[in-house]
């Protein structure tokens, strides 16, 4: 990959932070039926998530981002505009609260498990990405920028390389190992709202903020990493924000949650063209940040909504299949389970976090 000048280094971890640790986050103590269908990476009895299970509470404030870990599928982890980072066993008979990470000095934006391991890779409004190891408690990198940092990404196939989106519009590709930036992606853009590789990784789409520029042709743009050459723009042409961009575990396709109260569908194929006779729309965005996620066999869309409902459509027909009522304030993020199809966790703007089976 070609070299682009250095922007700021790694500082040194903090650490002045009390101990995070709240609970274990060993799998010793889950509900058995739970633990076996784990070891068994086999599906629970029932395919219908609609009952809450689980309510996570811990965030004082709106919860940004919750991701599963795929390494230790009892792992949930959280952050949210309170500075916090959490690490819940979510099935825990005794403390379901693992850990609390308050490294950052501001609101954190985005999470992002390794695939590999027990490493999270946080971002927020204190101008900082940042690496921490969650078994041991600690916060082994800090990667400083100029900017307010919304979105991290680690590249699926080599987890010491991650991207960072900020608010400047610079997205940056760093290395974990040398703390350094390897590539910058550049074009006057707005804020960056989201980033998603492509299945084959060569490429990488960004979502941005261009409603003060009124350029709406460059709010979804599709880079190539290694030449950090934008391949196309206007892909989408409305003048609608898109908070979230979701790549098809497998098909050759790509999703845009538009603030037009939509789900676009775009071709991952050149000229990554717009579907123009299809979208998933029942669920409302209204300027909320809100998410969606593929289940992981990819048969399943599911959307939060600024309604408080979770929003679960077929993948191909795109007609909703159902709706579960989470909260009274807006739903902003859901995350299937990666072994346990009928489980999704969700997260809301009051800082709930809640587990339906």
């Amino acid at each position: 990959m070609t070299s682009s000048p250095q922007t700021p280094n790694t500082d040194p971890p903090s650490s002045s932070a009390c101990s995070p640790v709240q609970g274990s986050i060993s799998d010793s103590y889950i509900r058995k039926d739970i633990l076996s269908s784990l070891r068994n990476q086999t599906a629970s009895y029932n395919r219908n998530s609609e009952r809450k299970s689980t309510t996570l509470i811990g965030h004082t404030k709106a919860v940004n981002a919750l991701q599963w870990s795929n390494s230790h599928c009892h792992l949930l982890a959280s952050c949210g505009m309170d500075s916090s980072i959490y690490i819940w066993n979510v099935w825990n008979m005794e403390q379901k609260k693992a850990r609390v990470f308050t490294f950052h000095t501001a609101a954190v934006k985005d999470i992002k498990w390794s695939e590999h391991g027990l490493s999270l890779l946080s971002c927020g409004y204190d101008c900082s990405s940042r690496l921490i190891d969650v078994e041991k408690g600690i916060e082994t990198n800090v990667f400083k920028e100029d900017q307010v940092v919304g979105v991290v990404k680690f590249h699926p196939n080599n987890s010491n390389l991650f991207l960072s989106g900020g608010s400047k519009g610079v997205i940056r590709l760093w290395d974990i190992r040398s703390g350094n930036v390897v590539n910058q992606y550049v074009r006057a853009l707005g804020p960056i709202l989201d980033l998603e590789f492509m299945n084959d990784t060569k490429q990488f789409i960004s979502s941005s903020d261009e409603s003060k520029s009124n350029v709406s042709e460059n709010s979804i743009i599709v880079w190539d990493v290694s030449r950090q050459l934008p391949l196309s723009n206007q892909i989408y042409v409305e003048a609608y924000t898109c908070p979230c961009i979701r790549h098809h575990p497998y098909d050759p396709y790509f999703v845009a949650q538009s603030n037009g109260n939509y789900i676009a569908i775009f071709s991952s194929k050149s000229p990554f063209r717009l579907d123009k006779y299809k979208r998933y729309e029942s669920h409302a965005v209204s300027g909320f940040p809100v998410k969606c996620n593929f289940s992981t066999d990819g048969q399943t869309l599911a959307s939060a909504s600024s309604d408080g409902y979770i929003y679960l459509y077929n993948n191909k027909t795109c007609h909703l299949i159902k709706k579960i009522k989470a909260y009274e304030q807006p739903c902003i993020d859901v995350a299937f389970h990666p072994i346990l199809s009928n489980v999704i966790a969700s997260c809301s703007w009051n800082g709930e976090i809640s587990v339906f089976e």
